[in-house]
């Protein structure tokens, strides 16, 4: 009985994790049909086909998009959609090739963002850096408190700034607030753990050194892993750093202290 169910779990599990690498690499909306006649008789580089755009921000994104196309060679294009989607006549109508990145904005899904990148910009800007930037500025969150615009130009913006990198990026460059608030928690998860391994289990000992270098695989990809490297490549602030140090090492004196604490609370009582 449970093999079955749990041969059904890692069924469900893959099929769901291929949906999302297809989904920003392959949109499915923006090319398994083929609706040229929803496409404009001139050649634009935003198709905004579900208007997201208000026209002066539309009509500088087209010139920066131009200007930007000019000086460096690399193609972005936007294309917004909601009921119907031109699809695959999108490749000829732009001449779409292995420099060339299209950003499907659709409002039907729970991510309105979606991206199909040539193969060319893949040395640049690995496929964990576009499943990044789609959640970071395509989710309902950040769309509901910023805009549909707001989400496509944020990530156009962010997109071009790697792209004149000489290295590229491997994340998405900046950290939001809730990213480091989750970064914190591990360092002060990895301190709290650091703290209980620490606390002596012999007479005279003041130092479990032992414990901690036993536990420092955990302790050690909570801090380093999730608490310190985020933080470190996606900003050159020193305050996020530093803050996570602190909470790590408050995790650790306190967990460390604890039972002393404990101890003269009883004595008191």
């Amino acid at each position: 009985m449970n093999k079955p169910s749990l041969r059904g779990c890692l069924l469900g599990i893959l099929v769901c994790c291929l949906s999302v690498m297809l989904s920003f690499t392959f949109p499915t909306s923006a090319i398994a049909v083929n609706n040229p006649e929803l496409l404009p008789d001139t050649v634009t580089p935003i198709v905004d086909l579900a208007n997201f755009l208000p026209q002066p921000q539309e009509d500088a994104l087209i010139q920066d998009i131009n200007t930007f196309e000019a000086e460096t060679g690399w193609k972005l294009r936007i294309l917004t959609q909601y009921d119907r989607s031109p699809g695959r006549a999108v490749i000829k109508f732009w001449g779409l090739d292995d420099k060339s990145i299209l950003l499907v904005a659709d409002a039907r899904g729970g991510n309105i963002l979606a991206f199909s990148i040539g193969d060319a910009v893949y040395e640049l800007m690995p496929r964990t850096f576009w499943i990044e930037l789609q959640a970071r500025f395509g989710n309902i969150y950040y769309v509901r408190e910023n805009g549909e615009n707001r989400a496509i130009t944020q990530a156009i913006e962010t997109v071009k700034g790697c792209l004149v990198k000489e290295n590229g990026c491997l994340v998405v460059p900046g950290l939001p607030n809730e990213q480091w608030i989750f970064t914190l928690v591990t360092s002060m998860l990895g301190g709290v753990i650091v703290g209980l391994a620490a606390i002596p289990r012999k007479e005279g000992q003041v130092f479990a050194w032992q414990w901690v270098l036993l536990l420092s695989p955990l302790w050690g990809i909570l801090v380093i892993s999730f608490g310190i490297g985020p933080v470190v490549t996606r900003t050159s602030d020193w305050l996020p750093l530093l803050r996570n140090v602190m909470g790590f090492a408050i995790g650790a004196l306190v967990a460390y202290l604890s039972p002393l604490i404990n101890q003269n609370s009883l004595s008191k009582s």
